[in-house]
C-alpha cells in the first residue's frame, strides 16, 4: 500500500484536494455523497472518474470523446479493472462497455498481466 501512496504522490495532482475545494466551493449539497471516496487512502483512476461523474455529471458526447483520448492508467489501476473482470465474471467486451476502453486493450492488459494474476 506505501508503494501505492509514494506512486500517488510522485506522479500525480492531489485530486483528494482538488476535489475537495471543486465540492466546498461550488457543489456544498455533493459532499455527502461524495464523502466515502475521498477518504480512502489511496484514489485510483477508477475513484477518480466516479468522483467527476458524481459532481458533475454525465457530459456529452463531444466532451466524453475527447476526455477518453486522454486516459492513461497505471498498473494498481489495470490490475484493479482486470480483477474487476475476473470477479464479475465479464468478457473483454463487457468490460471495454463497462470502463469505456476498447476490448484490444482489455486483451492487451491481460497478455502483460497474465502472470501476476
Amino acid at each position: 500500500m506505501k508503494e501505492k501512496l509514494n506512486e500517488q504522490t510522485q506522479q500525480s495532482p492531489d485530486y483528494r484536494l482538488i476535489f475537495s475545494d471543486i465540492i466546498d466551493k461550488k457543489f456544498p449539497h455533493k459532499k455527502k455523497d461524495c464523502e466515502r471516496i475521498l477518504k480512502k487512502d489511496y484514489l485510483s483512476a477508477l475513484d477518480i472518474i466516479t468522483l467527476n461523474q458524481m459532481i458533475f455529471g454525465v457530459s456529452d458526447k463531444e466532451a466524453e470523446n475527447f476526455n477518453q483520448k486522454h486516459k492513461s492508467y497505471n498498473k494498481a489501476d489495470i490490475l484493479e479493472i482486470l480483477n474487476y473482470q475476473k470477479n464479475n465474471r465479464l468478457s473483454n467486451l463487457q468490460t471495454s462497455l463497462k470502463f469505456k476502453t476498447s476490448r484490444n486493450t482489455i486483451a492487451k492488459w491481460r497478455k502483460l498481466y497474465n502472470n501476476l494474476n
